[in-house]
């Protein structure tokens, strides 16, 4: 992983490291660590979700090269289809303008959750919004079970984050989102926040005649976890996304 990552690094190839964050309940609710403040803040002595607002799921985009995070915050389900957009936003508002002649997109994922190897749905609309439209070429590489601490958004982005919401009551959707984006670290890092407001459905079925469709190239090592997904000469203008 380390060897793909300093490859595209020389070669000013785009690589983003992805992930989904711990949900957060909004509300008065009591966050671990300790802030600065003239009087103390009243919070529920007790998390029961139906005391919260809502349930934030907060998608996690790393730009390593250039040290700047992007971070969908849904309020729905943690699924493949809002991975894939909260991707395809950043792309469109962001990656694009700083890759303006990219060639090649890489992903750094772990193996489970919304955008775990096994998911059909990941892989299908990937190629459908992302690789097709764009005519960018991605390759997908998967940390093993147990690796996601070596994922780079963990310590990169999701720890500085962390910090900056550390000790401070999320009462508020507007609370929240300033947190995210207001987070910065010595190196310069660098947040957007952007709300999904669409509500995502958890099972998705893709067929077999949708999977085969799907330009994928298996890696040789480890081919399960790293395969590369290629636009497709011919597409079907019935495939292409409506946007989210």
């Amino acid at each position: 992983m380390e060897t793909l990552i300093e490859q595209c690094r020389a070669e000013g190839i785009c690589v983003i490291s992805v992930d989904t964050k711990k949900k957060e309940l909004i509300g008065r609710f009591a966050s671990p660590g300790t802030i600065w403040c003239k009087k103390p803040i009243k919070v529920n002595d007790h998390d029961f979700p139906s005391y919260a607002r809502f349930k934030a799921v907060p998608y996690g985009i790393f730009d390593l090269l250039n040290n700047r995070g992007t971070v969908g915050v849904g309020d729905s389900s943690d699924t493949p289809e809002f991975a894939v957009d909260c991707i395809v936003h950043w792309f469109e508002h962001g990656g694009r303008h700083l890759y303006p002649h990219a060639k090649r997109l890489v992903i750094l994922a772990d193996c489970g959750g919304s955008n775990n190897y096994r998911a059909r749905a990941w892989k299908y609309l990937l190629q459908t919004k992302l690789c097709d439209p764009y005519q960018l070429p991605i390759t997908v590489a998967h940390y093993p079970s147990g690796a996601s601490k070596w994922n780079p958004i963990e310590h990169r982005l999701f720890g500085p984050v962390t910090i900056n919401i550390s000790g401070r009551p999320l009462d508020t959707e507007e609370t929240f989102m300033n947190y995210i984006s207001t987070t910065t670290n010595q190196s310069g890092l660098c947040v957007t926040a952007v709300r999904v407001t669409k509500q995502y459905q958890k099972g998705m079925e893709i067929t077999d005649e949708q999977m085969a469709t799907i330009n994928l190239t298996h890696n040789k090592i480890n081919p399960k976890w790293n395969y590369d997904i290629r636009p497709r000469e011919s597409l079907d203008s019935a495939e292409l996304p409506t946007g989210p």
